[in-house]
């Protein structure tokens, strides 16, 4: 049975709370037929008031970069799922990812910062807020996973992040191609709305996804790497 399924299903015990953050933050247990898998949930009613964000929505956005990174086909996020039944009240259950805390962007080797073109892409896709050097994860069998994208697809340009090593650059032909994909399943067609988009109203606004829409044309219009906009900081705080 895959993780998905058992988050979307599974019975949820509380473990204990992560300290650190601005959110209220839990492990728990989550148990679906006899399968049993370990999870991050952030419940909404935890979420810090912000000027900029509507309230308790960050929940939401956490499944939306899910499901984003899973139509592009690049296994970003860790499985992730909305409940609305939960110990705490509604909120994002997201597959605890085993790794070693101390190795993150600041230490990555030079091989693991060239294998974050997509990441960078990623981030101003879904015009990342937040993206410190602790929320990019290597796991035992080298794979990258990304989290804490509560502060993601805001209408307005929010990029703030700690990854600009490529900027200028072209982006390679095999990522534009996805970015296309991705705009041509957001296009509404004559007859009805994309399922892409039908998925991510459940969870932003249709500005919001308008606005992705565009992020992902611009990406491949420009076809390089964007540089910080230098009307705004473009380093989130703080930055691990």
């Amino acid at each position: 049975m895959d993780e998905q399924t058992i988050l979307q299903n599974g019975g949820i015990t509380v473990k204990g709370e992560f300290l650190w953050g601005s959110n209220y933050t839990f492990l728990v247990n989550v148990e679906y037929s006899e399968e049993k898998v370990l999870a991050v949930y952030k419940p909404s009613r935890g979420e810090r008031p912000l000027w900029d964000f509507p309230a308790e929505s960050l929940a939401h956005r956490e499944v939306a970069a899910y499901l984003v990174s899973q139509a592009l086909g690049w296994n970003f996020v860790p499985p992730t799922a909305f409940r609305d039944q939960a110990p705490l009240g509604p909120g994002s259950l997201q597959l605890f990812i085993e790794h070693d805390p101390e190795y993150h962007y600041f230490t990555f080797s030079n091989r693991d910062i060239q294998r974050l073109r997509r990441v960078v892409v990623f981030d101003y896709l879904i015009n990342n807020a937040d993206r410190k050097g602790s929320h990019i994860l290597k796991d035992e069998g080298g794979h990258l996973w990304l989290i804490d994208h509560g502060l993601c697809f805001h209408e307005e340009d929010k990029l703030r992040t700690v990854l600009w090593d490529f900027i200028g650059e072209d982006i390679p032909g095999t990522i534009c191609e996805d970015l296309s994909q991705i705009y041509s399943s957001l296009s509404a067609p004559a007859a009805g709305i994309p399922l892409l988009s039908a998925q991510l109203l459940a969870h932003l606004s249709s500005q919001e996804v308008n606005a992705l829409a565009a992020r992902a044309e611009r990406l491949v219009v420009n076809g390089r790497f964007p540089a910080p906009d230098p009307e705004r900081r473009p380093f989130p705080w703080p930055q691990l």
